[in-house]
């Protein structure tokens, strides 16, 4: 069962859209972190990492080159 899932927040925090949902952490993880430039350059400037079978956030970060 696939449970995490990225949310597309912009400045505001609104939602502007969510990935496709991943087996677990890792693999969200690991698609974020090729994608993050892709969704900044399309106006994503935050994102919230989502757990689906506890039904909580795990954590939010922004997109920004630092």
């Amino acid at each position: 069962m696939s449970v995490f899932q990225w949310a597309y927040l912009d400045g505001e925090g609104n939602e502007l859209g969510r990935s496709s949902r991943f087996e677990d952490a890792d693999a969200a993880e690991a698609w974020i972190s090729i994608s993050w430039q892709d969704l900044a350059a399309n106006g994503v400037e935050d994102v919230v990492l989502f757990d689906h079978a506890r039904d909580r956030h795990v954590y939010r970060m922004g997109l920004a080159a630092e």
